[in-house]
């Protein structure tokens, strides 16, 4: 199990590329399912989450074959398997995404109860039940979801809570059913906008692409010739990197990105100190040297602050002057990360799902083990800003959802190197 060593200190400086969104990258991927013509899907970014995902469409029977530039042509025409396996699905969460697509094109899934971080309750009812309302038979046995349907059928769906993987999950299913589904309290992601465009792309017929109402005309089949689609730019990557800049005072430009769907964090930045420009495919932010000022922060789904964002703010706000109030609404068990971050001098109180955050004048190297795939973000960002070298352990978790962050990081200047357990 690989660690990060990391000596604080540097400002960081440079300019930086941003890699493919991996939450838009899964769900396309799972989408191919539905195709009964090759897709060629480009800008996926290297991960492990990425692997995981190919090798369960491997193990289906899917033929896949990647380019030096990670552009992944999928044929999903040989399928001889409609099982989704444990040992797989249990590392990603995502996973559960093959279950829709599979039953709108099989008529039969059989996939793990997924796993993933564990960071709070993510039940999977309000797919299944969507899926129960299209016409589905399910059964859940053995820690596996058996599915079957000759043919799933459109309906009004109303979503008892936002979610992201459950809206995605349903209009994969719709878009391959017969008739219409209205699917209401749907997820706004930009993720979640990005996987509509593939489908559409691919022949499916969806309207209200960005609203909280999608409406899904149901196709007899999908797949077009030639298909060549790019996956929009990671936003929680670019923020996370935004904000490593933030808290060592440093600047940077990242290329390849998407400031437009990046509202709520660069407005938090600028309310911290960051001078913030943009075009419409790079963001710029310049500290000029200066210590951060603390931001109180209160998550919610899209548009609203990203839970994703939030353990990075925490760090952010731990050498920050004054106090910042970071809300917790999302997820209930996403403050492992502030322990750790104890560990370094920082002076954080928990109270229910509230974390009040005191600026200290700096943190402290000390070893920090990662819980998460956002709190190691957070721990790695804190590192950068604390006296001495931290070395943080897990970074499996990293792994999951940034690119070679090692790499990068130090491309902007950071002391940082990966070192064999």
């Amino acid at each position: 199990m690989d660690k990060l060593i990391i000596t604080g200190g540097t400002q960081l400086s440079g300019e930086l590329r941003i890699s493919g969104a991996k939450n838009a990258a899964l769900p396309i991927l799972a989408a191919t399912l539905l195709s009964e013509k090759p897709i060629m899907v480009g800008n996926i970014p290297h991960l492990h989450d990425i692997t995981t995902t190919m090798e369960l469409l491997g193990r289906m029977g899917v033929h896949l074959l990647v380019d030096e530039k990670m552009n992944i042509e999928v044929d999903s025409s040989s399928i001889t398997s409609y099982e989704a396996p444990y040992e797989l699905v249990r590392t990603m969460r995502a996973s559960i995404l093959v279950l829709g697509p599979l039953l709108a094109r099989f008529g039969e899934a059989h996939v793990s109860l997924p796993g993933g971080c564990a960071i709070g309750t993510r039940p999977v009812d309000i797919h299944l039940n969507g899926l129960m309302k299209m016409g589905a038979e399910i059964t859940v046995e053995g820690g596996y979801i058996h599915a079957r349907a000759k043919r799933l059928k459109g309906c009004r769906l109303v979503l008892e809570q936002v979610t992201v993987t459950g809206t995605e999950n349903l209009m994969m299913a719709a878009a391959l059913a017969e008739g219409t589904t209205i699917l209401e309290n749907a997820a706004k992601e930009p993720e979640v906008t990005d996987l509509a465009h593939f489908l559409n792309k691919m022949g499916a017929n969806i309207s209200g692409i960005g609203s909280d109402v999608l409406v899904i005309e149901g196709a007899d089949r999908l797949g077009v010739d030639n298909l060549h689609y790019t996956i929009l730019p990671d936003r929680i990557e670019t923020g996370t990197y935004l904000v490593a800049a933030a808290i060592t005072g440093g600047s940077v430009k990242l290329k390849n990105t998407r400031p437009d769907i990046l509202d709520a964090v660069l407005e938090k930045l600028t309310e911290a100190g960051a001078d913030v420009t943009t075009g419409d495919d790079w963001i710029k932010l310049d500290m000029h040297g200066k210590r951060p000022k603390a931001v109180s922060v209160r998550t919610a789904p899209y548009p609203a602050f990203p839970t994703d964002m939030q353990a990075q703010f925490i760090a952010l706000n731990t050498v920050a002057e004054g106090v910042g109030i970071i809300t917790e609404t999302v997820f209930e068990n996403r403050f492992m990360h502030v322990q750790e971050l104890q560990r370094m001098g920082a002076d954080i109180k928990l109270e229910s799902n509230t974390a009040i955050c005191t600026g200290v004048n700096k943190l402290t190297a000390a070893p920090i083990m990662a819980t998460d795939l956002r709190a190691s973000a957070s721990l790695v960002i804190a590192a950068l800003a604390a006296e001495g070298s931290t070395l943080v352990d897990r970074i499996y978790h990293i792994d999951r959802g940034y690119d070679h962050i090692e790499e990068k990081l130090a491309q902007l200047g950071a002391t940082i190197r990966r070192v064999p357990n």
